[in-house]
């Protein structure tokens, strides 16, 4: 099949791309563009160009698979060089999404007609780079530095019609974007003027506030978060607007290969792929249809139940939202609307929409008005007999075919599917607080849950914008039995010599949004108090802190204490007093305790912990654990989550480790895994130590 056609009406050339599913652009895609557009320059019978695409959208991006491999020519920015010398007026049609590479071909034109419906973006910053192709430079000439450098920095596509006010498109279609773009492309072949390409258009470019463009700059700088490309992006902005336009051209490309050739892009490309596999589940083919779902009921309005029902509402889902008592339904309620105000203060939600999702709610305190719904999901108290409790009144009342969920974080969801008499149904919905920003979901699968419950499921995650992981049961299944690992070794290093402090400082430095004891106190010390307790478990500090009511955030003191209201951590002198008096009590010699040490020795178990979990079959690949943590739990983006981190580092240097501080301490924790080792003897990554064991 060709990848480009071309049809000539009234001197109008028509260059039609196709590379199904969304014309990326291969070396193939790229070869039959230049063919056939440098076939239509030298035609005589033509006086103008337009480019479409087939298939749903317009050109999506490149073809990431080649990134890493020898460029065959023509590389883009050839094609675009050769676009931008034509003589003819040329013009983008653009539908569906004009994306990185797809944007940059189109800037390449001379005009732009889009849809109304088309997305406009260069998302490369997502991956750990900047547009390679002449984004940077021909999009700030176009719209000029400052709105280029949000578009660049955020990488977040845009609208038709925002890219008709920022002037990056020239024209939006009615219904048939073709024709319309042909009859612009004749109009502008008409006027006999040659057409001025966007490298010429100097008059926004020379109209660049630079101070203005400073500031914005130092702002995203701050929000960077120690990753490369936001501060690649900004350089190659503030380049477009002070260097002539090929020097700014040039930057740009030296600046891509630096990015490219990185360990934080490879980590970001890493999670691209790593989403898209972790949607390919064993057992769950395309032969499983999932289960259609019209509305869904949640059980539970506090801060759970109320999240998990706005971002259920958020995909479009009319949520029933249960509650014992009218008072604590009315509470979930107005903090879901409270909720919507705040986003809409912030103008990241129009009054509209926000009306139109609180439409969508409806209150109860009636089990039996849960009868219509066809996904019920529980927000209630981590105790495995109200759970039994809640289940038991659920099916009375639930329809057949409903999906039943449990959003536990630890508990054993076989053991709540036993008690029920719809197992095949029931399946772990574990949402992230807040569940109505989270991404994550962690899809846990019971022993008999029904294959089409999981596509359901699967299904919904996409609707609701969330990435979902199938996991197996185990106790907090991947994220949480990981993160007790992390923490296993935090009382310990405490007394030992560590403040809070420190740690969380390391925690930080490596690029963690906070720390193990700054998120402790976020979270509520009561609540892994709570599990402690019903594992029998103790913690010295950390109970010590419980007993004197020192629960976190929301008594002003925790491990840090906090003036009223606010959440900006301070340290506290009877904390070290504490961990001192209780070192002294214990025992236990104080001395200095290195970073090095405090990564080893909660970082090091946690990718221990991830091990075990792909040798026992909880997830399916070492990817799906770095989705998990890196949208749960705020992983580093930029060290591509647990698993991958501990391939760069070498497996080899984490079993010798490991083994180092098993040897010192004694303690289970640090024993390596059998996988790590198979692992570091036979000089296999973890996927291949996985297949070949």
């Amino acid at each position: 099949m060709s990848v480009s056609t071309t049809t000539i009406e009234n001197r109008i050339a028509l260059v039609v791309l196709d590379n199904p599913p969304v014309n990326a652009l291969s070396h193939a895609l790229r070869d039959g563009a230049y063919k056939a557009l440098e076939a239509a320059r030298d035609n005589d019978d033509v006086d103008a160009i337009v480019i479409a695409c087939a298939g749903r959208t317009f050109v999506a991006g490149a073809d990431i698979t080649e990134f890493g491999k020898p460029m065959q020519a023509p590389d883009l920015r050839a094609l675009i060089a050769m676009i931008e010398a034509i003589k003819k007026p040329t013009v983008a049609a653009i539908h569906g999404t004009a994306l990185g590479g797809g944007l940059e071909l189109a800037l390449g034109c001379h005009f732009r007609v889009a849809d109304r419906a088309a997305k406009l973006g260069l998302p490369e910053v997502k991956l750990g780079l900047l547009p390679g192709a002449g984004g940077t430079v021909r999009l700030p000439y176009l719209v000029g530095a400052q709105a280029a450098l949000g578009l660049i920095v955020s990488g977040t596509p845009i609208s038709a019609q925002k890219a008709h006010e920022f002037g990056l498109v020239d024209l939006i279609a009615g219904d048939d974007l073709v024709q319309e773009a042909m009859a612009f492309a004749t109009a502008k072949a008409q006027q006999g003027l040659a057409p001025q390409p966007v490298r010429d258009r100097r008059d926004t470019i020379e109209a660049t506030d630079l101070a203005a463009l400073e500031a914005a700059a130092a702002e995203f700088a701050r929000k960077a978060r120690g990753l490369h490309a936001p501060l690649a992006c900004i350089e190659a902005v503030r380049n477009a607007a002070t260097l002539p336009f090929d020097a700014a051209l040039a930057a740009e490309r030296d600046l891509f290969v630096t990015l490219m050739e990185g360990e934080q892009s490879r980590a970001q490309r890493h999670l691209f792929f790593a989403e898209r596999e972790a949607t390919k589940v064993p057992g769950i083919g395309r032969d499983i249809t999932p289960r259609d779902i019209k509305r869904a009921g949640v059980i539970g309005a506090g801060t759970m139940g109320g999240g998990i029902a706005m971002a259920l509402a958020n995909g479009g889902i009319p949520v029933r939202l249960v509650e014992m008592n009218a008072d604590a339904l009315a509470r979930g309620l107005a903090t879901i609307e409270k909720n919507y105000g705040i986003s809409v203060s912030r103008g990241s939600l129009t009054q509209d929409a926000a009306s139109q999702r609180m439409a969508l709610f409806s209150g109860s305190t009636d089990y039996a008005d849960l009868g219509d719904c066809d996904f019920i999901v529980e927000a209630v108290f981590e105790d495995m007999a109200v759970k039994h409790e809640v289940f038991a009144r659920i099916e009375a009342v639930a329809k057949p075919g409903a999906i039943l969920a449990t959003n536990t974080s630890y508990l054993d969801v076989n053991a709540i599917a036993a008690a029920t008499g719809r197992a095949r149904d029931l399946v772990g919905a574990h949402f992230f607080s807040p569940a109505n920003v989270m991404r994550l979901l962690e899809i846990v699968r019971a022993e008999k849950t029904d294959p089409e419950v999981i596509a359901s499921m699967l299904a919904l995650a996409k609707r609701i914008g969330k990435v979902a992981v199938v996991v197996g049961v185990c106790h907090g299944f991947v994220g949480n039995r990981m993160l007790a690992a992390r923490g296993a070794e935090l009382e310990a290093l405490l007394l030992e010599g560590a403040s809070p402090q420190q740690i969380d400082q390391v925690f930080a430095d490596f690029g963690w949004p906070m720390g193990p004891f700054q998120m402790l106190d976020l979270a509520g010390l009561d609540i892994s108090w709570r599990n402690r307790k019903a594992q029998g478990k103790t913690a010295a500090i950390a109970d010590a802190l419980c007993e004197a009511g020192r629960l976190g955030q929301k008594t002003a003191k925790g491990f840090y204490r906090y003036e009223s209201g606010a959440r900006t951590p301070h340290v506290d002198p009877e904390v070290d007093t504490l961990i001192r008096e209780t070192a002294r009590r214990e025992g236990v010699d104080r001395r200095d305790i290195t970073a090095e040490e405090i990564i080893e020795r909660t970082l090091y178990p946690m990718i221990n912990e991830g091990a075990k979990i792909l040798e026992e079959g909880i997830a399916t690949r070492a990817s799906d654990i770095d989705i998990v943590w890196v949208h749960g739990y705020g992983f580093p983006v930029a060290k591509g989550g647990p698993m991958f981190y501990a391939q760069s580092l070498g497996i080899d240097q984490i079993v010798a480790t490991l083994a180092r501080w098993h040897e010192t301490t004694g303690r289970a924790i640090f024993a390596p895994s059998s996988l790590l080792v198979d692992a570091a003897r036979r000089k296999l990554s973890l996927a291949d130590a996985l297949t070949r064991s």
